[in-house]
């Protein structure tokens, strides 16, 4: 096997490896199907063979016209979006709120970590309801819940009020953690995913990192009560978006299972290699159920469409959990889960640092520091995903035609380096008192990594675990009790041993993580192999 990936010898065909490149070299294994039988992708695609193979029915998600799988990208990365500023926009203006609310900096910090945790477990009931009755019913839900604490936030008048706001936003904001990548698995072609992976998150990160220089402004204008309520503006609109242009994207997908055709002949008849050629013939299973006619608009805007699966619902409430039996899924936990924790301390963080000496910024100023990690996570979005597809294409190519999961991870060496200077420099400037150029733009760098992060991990998940890629976001977003035991407590850590010291730490756990990016690159084939011949957790996995 090339790039140092070990092969494994204990499976013909392990899950995620799949022909993808419609070329001459193709190993002869992976020929049963012959080539010209599968259906490939069209214009400078037309040699890519479609992952996963479309049906022909005409409501299958993957069939519906490119403009439309975009315009529900948009309106649920739009929503993400929103979704994503809605937890750190309050941040710049923490001194001011505070002293409204008559509270300290750190119990309006918990206020903070009580909404992460909320999210956290309110993701295990977003997603198996998802799993079983669909995704629309649930982004619809979310989305009133949202507009509905937005409006609460607006007129609230004291602390206990403000906190169980946020707390019961955090319901609403959950499907927002691990539905959308999932949906974007039941739109796309693995060939389309990272870059479609990369928009999501440039709309979401956007959201994170744009919220506080708009918030700061607004906060020092306007008053905080109005973040709330610009939200609950645009949270209503989405309402009406997506009910009337998110269709179901959930499909109970048929296997399309090849039948291999025999020829008999006698040895006489043919050489061995002649005999070898025949018996390798393959033609497609005929079906034999029609092909159904396409729904009608009015139809699509039901709320709920039936079961999409037909496990016990304990056993859908329970698989996140076992998800962490996958070492891949642990992998993403650690590496997506830190790295977004620590992004979510700068948030917390921030207000305190740059109003202070020697920076003295206004609340308008504080979150101008925003603008930093705006700018670099629209750039490291801009390139990491099409970067990502058009990495992936090329090592298949030079893999003759052969696509593995793991070439999702080259990026990784770009997240070291962006997340380092990020992590570390952030800690060094500031402990340093230097201009504030270095803090912001190290602040915007650890965004910048988080881009490109985002789209190697769910890039490398959706391809491994197609069918369980609801189940692994939730697994992973569980890093939302690790965000919250951090940024409870983080501003007394911070004011009892400074910047330099809580971001050294930081920098050190996400290189160490980082690192073990190298074991899954070289066993992640042979660990997608361990675990398809688990028996039992196949079973426990899957309905069938």
């Amino acid at each position: 096997m090339p790039f140092g990936i070990l092969e494994c010898n204990r499976m013909e065909h392990v899950p995620g490896t799949a022909l993808m490149n419609d070329q001459s070299d193709v190993p002869s294994d992976l020929k049963e199907v012959p080539t010209e039988q599968l259906k490939h992708g069209t214009g400078r695609y037309s040699h890519v063979v479609l992952i996963p193979q479309p049906s022909d029915d005409p409501n299958d998600p993957l069939n519906w016209p490119l403009w439309k799988k975009d315009l529900i990208l948009c309106i649920v990365g739009l929503s993400a979006a929103v979704v994503g500023a809605y937890g750190p926009m309050l941040g710049p203006g923490f001194t001011t709120i505070s002293k409204d609310l008559n509270i300290s900096i750190s119990t309006l910090s918990q206020s903070t970590a009580w909404l992460i945790l909320t999210i956290g477990l309110a993701v295990f009931i977003a997603n198996p309801l998802a799993k079983i009755y669909g995704k629309r019913p649930i982004y619809v839900i979310a989305v009133c819940i949202l507009f509905a604490v937005n409006v609460w936030g607006a007129v609230t008048k004291n602390y206990s009020s403000f906190l169980a706001s946020r707390i019961v936003g955090g319901f609403g904001m959950a499907p927002y953690e691990v539905l959308v990548q999932a949906t974007i698995g039941d739109l796309y072609f693995v060939h389309q995913r990272a870059t479609r992976i990369a928009v999501w998150n440039l709309f979401l990160l956007c959201g994170i990192a744009g919220a506080s220089f708009i918030s700061g402004y607004i906060i020092e204008d306007l008053g905080y009560r109005w973040t709330f309520g610009i939200c609950a503006i645009f949270f209503g609109i989405f309402m009406f978006t997506i009910f009337f242009l998110v269709p179901e994207t959930a499909y109970i997908r048929p296997q399309i299972k090849p039948r291999r055709t025999i020829h008999q002949h006698s040895e006489e008849e043919m050489s061995s290699a002649e005999k070898t050629q025949q018996d390798i013939q393959v033609e497609q299973a005929p079906s034999s159920v029609s092909i159904p006619q396409k729904m009608s608009y009015a139809r699509s805007l039901r709320l709920f469409s039936g079961r999409y699966t037909e496990a016990p619902v304990w056993k859908v409430f329970t698989r996140p959990f076992v998800m962490f039996w996958y070492p891949a899924v642990l992998w993403a936990f650690l590496m997506y889960g830190t790295t977004l924790t620590w992004i979510v301390v700068f948030s917390v963080v921030n207000g305190v640092i740059f109003v202070a000496p020697p920076y003295n910024f206004s609340v308008g100023e504080a979150g101008l520091t925003g603008l930093s990690p705006f700018i670099l996570t629209l750039l490291g979005e801009i390139i990491s995903g099409p970067l990502n597809d058009w990495i992936c294409l090329k090592l298949t190519k030079r893999n003759r035609g052969v696509y593995e999961p793991e070439f999702r991870l080259v990026l990784v060496v770009v997240v070291v380096v962006l997340g380092c200077v990020g992590f570390f420099g952030f800690g060094v400037t500031v402990h340093d008192r230097t201009h504030w150029s270095g803090p912001v733009l190290t602040y915007g760098l650890a965004n910048m990594c988080l881009a490109f992060l985002s789209t190697c991990v769910f890039g490398y998940l959706l391809d491994s675990y197609p069918h369980l890629a609801e189940e692994a976001f939730v697994a992973i977003n569980t890093r939302n009790i690790l965000t919250f035991g951090l940024t409870y407590f983080v501003n007394d850590w911070l004011a009892r041993v400074g910047a330099l010291k809580v971001f050294d730490v930081l920098g050190a756990c996400f290189l160490a993580v980082c690192m073990l990016t190298i074991p899954l690159w070289v066993f992640g084939k042979r660990i997608r192999s361990f675990i398809a011949r688990q028996q039992w957790l196949n079973d426990f996995m899957t309905d069938l």
